[in-house]
């Protein structure tokens, strides 16, 4: 495995894994909890080459389902209320279904990047 994907999922894994531990004062933790832990799960494997397709497919597409379950009625909206309150704190419902959003979408990324690189080694072979 070249360099830049071994650091890339490095990089994740730990984002995953700070991001698992913000979700643990959600209304909600044990969901989120999970699927942060799980997509940690799939860059640390990432990490080590290996790149389980058909469980990676599964994810990617239920992060892509979810996303687009919550994706919010305005992104310029939630933009806009996030900049006016200057802090993370969750003033309203659409705000967490906002970043709920995001955040399955950038799971979606990187597994996909994954998915990617263990279809690209399984065609050579």
């Amino acid at each position: 495995m070249h360099a830049f994907p071994k650091y890339f999922f490095i990089f994740w894994t730990l984002i995953f894994l700070l991001f698992a531990y913000f979700q643990l004062n959600d209304p909600d933790p044990e969901i989120w909890v999970s699927i942060y832990v799980a997509a940690m799960v799939f860059t640390g494997l990432a990490v080590r080459g290996k790149h389980p397709l058909i469980p990676l497919s599964i994810a990617i597409l239920v992060c892509i389902i979810g996303a687009l379950y919550y994706f919010p009625e305005s992104v310029s909206g939630w933009i806009g209320q996030e900049l006016e309150q200057k802090d993370l704190t969750m003033k309203t419902p659409q705000m967490e279904e906002a970043r709920e959003t995001f955040g399955l979408l950038i799971i979606a990324v990187v597994l996909g990047y994954s998915a990617f690189l263990g279809w690209r080694e399984k065609r050579h072979f």
